[in-house]
């Protein structure tokens, strides 16, 4: 079986408040050097034609036997649209990505 995210926090279509702690739980421990994650802005309330923004100020750390990834942001995220685009690698080697999508109200 490849990797994917079997659970996330905000979850996957959820709409939430302002969070600043943002996890993805995989279906496999991962290799911490072959893993990644961005956070990306992809549309703001009242902004016809936003571009993507990447948010950069966060912390990655591991826990769960490296099954967990959390990403801790500095500042709470402001209301508009999101995706957390991730990649990895499994034991098996194998390099997989995915999209977890939210809304901030």
């Amino acid at each position: 079986a490849h990797t994917r995210v079997v659970a996330s926090t905000p979850a996957e279509g959820s709409t939430v408040a302002r969070p600043r702690v943002v996890t993805l739980t995989f279906s496999e421990a991962l290799l911490p050097p072959t893993a990644a994650a961005t956070i990306v802005m992809t549309a703001m309330p009242g902004m016809d034609n936003h571009g993507e923004m990447m948010i950069r100020n966060f912390t990655t750390a591991w826990s769960n036997s490296n099954r967990t990834m959390t990403l801790t942001l500095r500042q709470p995220l402001r209301a508009g649209t999101y995706e957390v685009r991730w990649q990895a690698a499994g034991a098996d080697g194998h390099r997989m990505n995915g999209v977890v999508n939210f809304i901030v109200r």
